[in-house]
Order: C-alpha cells, then structure tokens, then sequence
C-alpha cells in the first residue's frame, strides 16, 4: 500500500510539471506564435536566427522569460530523470528533483545574464551577436522535441536509456549545426573558441554534475 502511495506520488508531481510545461507552450503561443514557430524550428531556419540576432529585446521580455523556464525544467526533469537511473533510485519524489532545478536555474540564470550583459552593454560585433543567439535558440528547439520524448517515456512506458540516447543525439546535432551556422568566425577565432567552450561550457557543466551526482 505504501509502495502504492509513493508511486501516484512520483507520478503526480511529474504530472504536473508536465502539464505547467504544456500551458508555458500555450502561453508562448499566445504571446507570439511567430517566434514560437521559429524558436521550434530554429535548428533549420536561419533566417529566424538572423532576425533574433538584430533584434533588441528587452531582457524581461515576457516570451524569453517563459521560453527560458521551459527550457530549464525540461532540462532539470532529464537530469534528473537521468540521476535517478545512474544511481538505481527506484522512488523519485519533489523534494529530491528541487535541488536538480535550482542548480540549473542559477547556472542558466547566471550564463543569460553574462550574454545580456555582452550585447548591450559591450555592443559586441554581428557575427558574435549570431553566435550566442543561434547557440541559445537551438537549445530551445531540442528542449521542445526533450519534452515530447520525457512525455513518452513517461507514459508509455520506453525505457530510459531511449531518452538518454535520443537526448544525446540531440545535442549532439545541435553541436554540429552550430558549428556549421558558424564556422568563419569560430576558425578565425578558433583559440578563443576553444577558450570559451572549456571556460564556459565545460568547467560550469562540470562542477554542476559533481554537485548533482
């Protein structure tokens, strides 16, 4: 009976994140369905890419703000999803998944404001503007396609490693598609390239797994 408990327990709190989630795309969408459509697609529209890049918008705007909390709790609910299966917890509750979120919210609280603070107040060059937009949107568009595989394997029961490798597959493309959409200015500055990924990708991303596991 107690087994019972803790697993409508499990199941209702990930339910409702689920459905939190659901409402954020619909709110996304009633903001402003261009840009959902093209924060969705941006892996394959440039032209979107472009235009976010020109583009200065406040940085409480209300469409980034939602986009952003998406993307932080799709994430923190894969990372979590993915803790639970490396360390053989069989029982996930709310309060074990928390500190999962509050560290990726601060760490993508603290790298946002960074690049706010790089676009407006050091006016950086176009084609580093590009790179950080692109880097940022394309993050988005897996985070959509995160959500609807957490969904499946919530619900109809895939197994968890389809996710890891569906969601390592994604950033994966990702990966690649930034450094194609790129390329000139990351070969012309491949030393500070190289800098930047292990500086600002690597070591934070790092220092959060030794926290998490």
């Amino acid at each position: 009976m107690q087994a019972l408990e803790k697993i409508i327990t499990t199941k209702s709190w990930v339910t409702a994140l689920i459905m939190l989630l659901f409402i954020g795309v619909v709110l996304l969408k009633a903001l402003d369905t261009n840009r959902l459509k093209g924060s969705v697609f941006s892996l394959f529209n440039i032209n979107f890419i472009e235009s976010e890049s020109e583009e200065n918008t406040s940085f409480f705007d209300s469409f980034k703000i939602v986009i952003f909390m998406f993307t932080v709790i799709v994430l923190s609910l894969l990372a979590y999803r993915f803790k639970t299966y490396r360390l053989s917890i069989n029982v996930s509750s709310f309060s074990s998944y928390l500190p999962v979120f509050l560290s990726l919210l601060s760490y993508f609280l603290i790298k946002r404001t960074l690049e706010y603070l790089l676009f407006y107040l050091f006016l950086i060059k176009r084609d580093v503007r590009f790179f950080i937009v692109s880097k940022v949107n394309y993050l988005h568009t897996i985070t959509f396609l995160l959500y609807l595989a957490i969904v499946l394997s919530e619900y109809i029961g895939l197994k968890q490693w389809y996710l890891f490798y569906f969601a390592a597959l994604l950033f994966i493309v990702r990966f690649v598609i930034h450094i194609v959409s790129n390329k000139k200015l990351i070969f012309n500055k491949l030393f500070y390239f190289i800098l930047y990924i292990c500086a600002v990708e690597i070591a934070p991303l790092f220092i959060l797994f030794k926290m998490m596991f």
